[in-house]
């Protein structure tokens, strides 16, 4: 909850907001392929938050954690992170103090120049400074490079694949898991969201291209029926007139016998 500055202790400096504080260092992703890989992190959720009224997912910038961070001006964030239990709206970065609570789940993305840190320092953070819940590592150049922890009485501890090699996060009630295909004419092996029961979670564009299928297949469908109740009634229009035309050679058959033996002779009951 936010003070006013009516209820402000005099002489009280509050920390600063997001609005305050920087949120860019103008430094780019490692390669295209890690900024690719976070997109397909954060784009399948938004659509699967749409239900909820709360939760945001970022990826990329800055996360605020405590003032020494400020004062010693180091401001990189996760490359991926979700929050639950928070209002959806737009962030320049995520500052733990003012939302009130710090992500559920972290996700690094690795590069020669990061894993070192990505496993050390930056979990050592993320537990005992930040307490995420639920932190995650992958190598988007090497598959084999996936792990995941969740946090128990203040220490990491591993989380071990399932059955079907899939990671569960307990904090979203969805699992990690490694998919072979295409994703923006790149074909290797990505990191996406599952349901519990191991279903891919879409991207928009991929939702969007199901819906159209979807479509499709409901107009072929209903072209099918169309043409199956045409072809029934052009088959009943053809058994009427059959009908009719065999109506019409009787009488022209009794016609005849009338001209030659005149009328039919009426049946005895004798």
């Amino acid at each position: 909850m936010s003070l006013s500055s009516e209820t402000i202790p005099f002489g009280v400096i509050l920390p600063p907001t997001q609005d305050e504080l920087p949120y860019d260092d103008g430094v780019p992703m490692e390669t295209q392929r890690h900024k690719m890989q976070m997109d397909l992190l954060i784009d399948p959720l938004i659509p699967w938050l749409e239900p909820r009224e709360d939760g945001y997912v970022g990826g990329n910038m800055f996360l605020y954690f405590s003032l020494a961070q400020v004062r010693n001006q180091d401001f990189k964030g996760p490359d991926f992170f979700a929050v639950l239990g928070v209002p959806k709206k737009e962030r320049k970065s995520w500052v733990v103090w003012e939302e009130g609570k710090a992500p559920d789940v972290i996700i690094e993305l690795l590069s020669p120049s990061t894993a070192q840190e990505d496993k050390t320092n930056k979990k050592i953070i993320y537990q005992n400074q930040v307490r995420v819940p639920e932190y995650f590592w992958y190598d988007p150049f090497n598959s084999d490079e996936l792990a995941g922890f969740t946090l128990k009485n203040g220490s990491y501890e591993p989380i071990f694949p399932d059955q079907f090699n899939r990671l569960f996060s307990q904090q979203l009630g969805l699992s990690l898991v490694r998919w072979s295909g295409v994703y923006k004419t790149v074909e290797t092996v990505w990191l996406r969201w599952a349901t519990s029961e191991g279903e891919i979670l879409p991207t928009p564009d991929e939702l969007s291209a199901q819906k159209a299928e979807e479509a499709q297949l409901q107009a072929e469908q209903a072209q099918r029926q169309a043409e199956a109740s045409q072809l029934q009634a052009e088959q009943a229009q053809h058994q009427a007139e059959q009908a009719q035309k065999r109506s019409q050679e009787l009488e022209t058959l009794l016609s005849r016998y009338r001209q030659q033996f005149g009328e039919l002779p009426e049946s005895s009951s004798d």
